[in-house]
């Protein structure tokens, strides 16, 4: 935590000295920042922080509790002023007198009580803080799948900031090489030995050709604006991602690999500990048969004039125990309902755990095909570039039309995006490897 501080407070303030200039932003540091600033993973600190505070309310209740209470009251009621007299010790012989006690004058008295109550015996104490505490846990596994989910957030808008440059990259020399196309038809025309037609159709690629250049610009905006919000820099930053990522290595597929997934998935903890939070709560259900103990305690000031004086004092002491012999069949209800949540944990469990071994050999089965991909991207590009080569060989010395140059450089237009985006695709396979591992956070930074 003090690393990720220490790292976002360079960076911020590197961004403020140097004003316009541009910050040089690589992966982990923009891991670093997304991990500290980024709004959901707050959230899911706060959402911790609570679940936390649960724990501390369940064991509150274990402890005394202690209040002042201050009455004021006023009646004319025969028993009621008979108890305020002798709570306030000013019992005298005429009030027995029959008119008295039939038809009293009004009273008012102060009562000041100090009372104290001390569970001895709840039994449902003890399940519903160990509910508490697999909450927390739960809260805390929620907290570290956040952390896991905003890395590898940032890490594929990340690559898409960089895949969005190389493609305006490729789209630039694309409108370099419509430009010398139509530069061609052009003095072909000039020279007598062209077509009008052919140099209106080199026009008309140029402007499409230009028209998908504008796309591929807007894309890298908008992927740097959302890199912008979740590494928590403004909209409006100046800042060029540093390096190039085309690999992330990978340990070969065994048993210690799928091992390691089992043990490290935040997703299997989380099922592991509502597995755990049915156990907590049958046990809940089964308290409701046992009785409850509570001790108590009070003293009593009670006066006439004025609160919180005396004209007398008195105490109270003792202990309960309550034992709800039939409640309608009530807690028999929710113990069924505890089982079946218990066997309903047990069975996603199971389904999780399945969940997680496909999962990861799916990304093991889908890096393996993004890297044939990529390695048929680059032989596609390099076909593309050479026939390329060869019609505009050809065209200039009239041995091929227009049309075959111009459908041959849009090929060569489609392999250099493909190739972009199977390289970004590579990349990302190699992260979600570990991302299904449980480990990618801890790998981006070794």
């Amino acid at each position: 935590m003090h690393r990720l501080l220490i790292t976002s407070a360079v960076l911020l303030f590197s961004v403020a000295a140097v004003g316009a200039e541009t910050l040089k932003l690589s992966l982990k540091d923009a891991i670093n920042m997304g991990l500290e600033n980024n709004n959901q993973l707050k959230a899911a600190r706060f959402n911790s922080n609570a679940a936390r505070q649960g724990v501390e309310t369940v064991h509150s209740r274990f402890l005394p509790a202690v209040s002042l209470e201050e009455t004021l009251v006023a009646s004319n009621s025969p028993v009621n002023t008979f108890m305020m007299k002798l709570d306030e010790g000013r019992f005298t012989n005429n009030d027995f007198l029959i008119s008295n006690l039939n038809n009293p004058s009004a009273q008012h008295d102060f009562k000041t009580v100090l009372s104290i109550q001390q569970p001895l015996f709840v039994p449902s104490l003890f399940p519903l803080k160990e509910l508490a505490v697999k909450d927390a846990r739960k809260s805390e596994l929620g907290l570290e799948a956040a952390r896991q989910g905003t890395a590898f957030q940032v890490f594929y808008t990340y690559l898409e900031v960089q895949k969005a440059g190389a493609q305006v990259n490729a789209a630039d020399k694309a409108v370099a090489d419509a430009r010398e196309n139509m530069r061609l038809a052009t003095v072909r025309t000039s020279a007598g030995v062209g077509l009008k037609s052919d140099e209106l159709r080199s026009r008309t690629h140029l402007s499409m050709i230009e028209q998908q250049h504008i796309s591929a610009r807007n894309n890298l905006t908008l992927a740097r604006m959302k890199l912008a919000m979740l590494i928590g820099l403004s909209e409006d930053s100046l800042y060029e991602i540093s390096g190039f990522q085309e690999n992330i290595a990978v340990p070969a597929i065994n048993d210690k690999v799928i091992s390691e997934a089992l043990e490290n998935r935040v997703e299997l903890k989380q099922s592991q500990a509502d597995l755990e939070k049915s156990a907590a709560a049958l046990r809940l259900a089964n308290s409701e048969y046992l009785p409850t103990v509570g001790a108590f305690a009070s003293y009593q000031l009670n006066a006439k004039d004025a609160p919180f004086t005396a004209d007398n004092e008195a105490w109270t002491a003792g202990v309960s125990l309550k034992w709800q012999l039939f409640d309608g069949f009530r807690t028999n209800s929710e113990r069924k309902r505890a089982l079946s949540g218990q066997s309903a944990a047990r069975e996603m469990l199971e389904s999780a755990t399945k969940d997680v071994r496909y999962q990861l050999k799916e990304s093991y089965i889908r890096r393996d095909e993004a890297g044939k991909r990529l390695e048929v991207s680059r032989h596609a590009l390099l076909d593309a570039e050479e026939t390329v080569r060869l019609l505009t060989k050809r065209y200039e010395n009239s041995l091929a039309t227009l049309v075959e140059l111009l459908d041959a450089q849009t090929a060569l237009n489609q392999s250099r995006a493909n190739l972009v985006e199977t390289e970004a695709g590579y990349a990302l396979a190699g992260g979600q490897v570990y991302y299904m591992t449980g480990t990618f956070v801890k790998e981006m930074f070794k």
